[in-house]
């Protein structure tokens, strides 16, 4: 992407300005990025190797902690070679790199998770249907839909501001590449060039957001109008492991953009990049008893207890 700027390489934000804090953070987020990392990959491998667990549910499970991999690998592990080496730089190309990732995983996953709110809304307002509707060759249209719409969402938005020229320096205001910080940098009478962008990317989160609402509305319906007790509780224990998981994605992104002045950016760039990530395996594994009985099958020195 062509620039009329000189830029060759951008500062990112530090966490912390002694070697000491940043020896630290590094041990943090190593530990964190592991625990992703764990998490995330238990719930990959028991998916994969147990027949039980070939389900839509879990086959968008599985898409789920990919996304999540790939976008907390996107910023913590340069977060984590800076801290440890000491460095703020990151190169032009690598800058836009890092942008498109982020923002191809981070859009796929919001899209993954509104055909989770579809799988579920099928599953228990239209259970008659599931087959039909959610078949092999429909789910995997589905997810491939997902990745593919997240990937031309980052092609638009990471052209869209590569080729702004950059005219006040090169320090990001954060401790990785996004766009807001980006735009920052370039010419003021260049914003316009990103306004078509954004307002395309607020519609169709909305109408994300509308459609999940909308399904859950239905489901609570169909499920408060269910005479067995222990079908409504089979029933919220499949549906409120996602909903948690949205309600967290969506949370944190919000609190973000309105960055609140007593709080670090910082803080609330590391809160939505980083917390859903780590913590989803766990929101998914908490109540799912097939779930942790696949990975003790898969890995029978670990110990899952029942809650």
């Amino acid at each position: 992407m062509p620039n009329s700027s000189s830029v060759s390489e951008l500062l990112l934000l530090a966490f912390a300005d002694t070697r000491e804090l940043q020896l630290l953070h590094f041990v943090l987020f190593l530990g964190i990025y592991l625990a992703a990392l764990l998490g995330n990959g238990l719930i990959l491998s028991a998916v994969a190797c147990h027949h039980r667990l070939h389900t839509p549910m879990y086959f968008f499970l599985l898409n789920l902690a990919l996304l999540d991999l790939g976008c907390i690998s996107t910023t913590l592990l340069k977060a984590m070679a800076n801290a440890l080496w000491d460095t703020r730089a990151i190169s032009y190309q690598g800058c836009a790199a890092q942008v498109f990732c982020f923002l191809f995983f981070i859009s796929a996953e919001y899209y993954n998770l509104t055909i989770m709110a579809y799988d579920r809304y099928v599953a228990i307002c239209k259970p008659l249907h599931y087959g039909s509707l959610l078949g092999s060759r429909a789910c995997a249209h589905m997810a491939a839909a997902a990745w593919d719409s997240g990937f031309l969402y980052s092609v638009l938005h990471t052209a869209t501001t590569f080729s702004l020229p950059l005219c006040h320096g090169n320090a990001v205001d954060q401790f990785f590449c996004e766009i807001p910080h980006i735009l920052k940098l370039s010419c003021s009478d260049a914003y316009l060039r990103e306004v078509g962008a954004v307002l395309f990317s607020i519609f169709l989160a909305f109408g994300c957001f509308v459609f999940i609402v909308v399904s859950y509305v239905q489901i609570f319906r169909a499920v408060l109008r269910m005479p067995s007790e222990q079908g409504r509780h089979k029933a919220f224990s499949t549906c409120l492991p996602h909903l948690a998981v949205v309600s967290l994605f969506l949370s944190t992104g919000i609190f973000s953009y309105l960055e609140p002045p007593s709080i670090s950016s910082l803080v609330v760039s590391f809160l939505y990049s980083v917390v859903p990530p780590a913590v989803n395996p766990l929101i998914y594994s908490m109540r799912n008893q097939e779930l942790k009985d696949a990975v003790r099958k898969l890995f029978p020195y670990m110990i899952l207890k029942h809650p």
